[in-house]
């Protein structure tokens, strides 16, 4: 499956920072943003966590929480928001079945060698489950404010 817009998110619940869990029944009922990213503590990623969390606030204030998941575990993830300060959570999908049902476990090449890996992905879904749009092999730069600017627009 490969979730596009309009598409019901899986149901999900996943182990997050802090010990805490994440579920698609917890976020029932008000909008959110998932983005898929390939590894913390690493240059792309950490831009990308960066951006989400220095608008995090204006995030909040349009009421769309904002969760990052990887197939990291729950250690890296805490010590990646401690080292970083990031204010959102981040949840942990180590068995990497959320991520092949939302189709962001693709076929990546580097100098020639194909690997499996995290496409960068993110998904903006409204209080009912449903993507609103779809963002794959997402550049850093810009990316989070296009999201936020989308993010604005659900509560019109």
């Amino acid at each position: 499956m490969t979730l596009a817009a309009g598409d019901a998110v899986p149901d999900f619940d996943l182990p997050a920072d802090g010990g805490g869990r994440i579920s698609s029944l917890e976020l029932r009922g008000r909008p959110y943003v998932l983005y898929f990213y390939p590894k913390d503590d690493t240059p792309g990623c950490t831009k990308q966590a960066q951006g989400f969390a220095s608008l995090y606030p204006e995030f909040q204030e349009a009421g769309v929480e904002v969760i990052g998941v990887s197939k990291d575990g729950t250690a890296s993830h805490d010590k990646f928001k401690q080292k970083y300060c990031l204010t959102f959570p981040l949840a942990s999908d180590e068995e990497g079945s959320f991520v092949e049902r939302v189709g962001a476990w693709v076929e990546k090449s580097m100098y020639g060698k194909k690997y499996m890996g995290i496409d960068r992905s993110t998904f903006l879904v409204d209080a009912d489950g449903r993507v609103v749009r779809a963002w794959r092999s997402v550049k850093v730069p810009g990316h989070v404010e296009e999201v936020l600017d989308a993010a604005k627009e659900l509560r019109r």
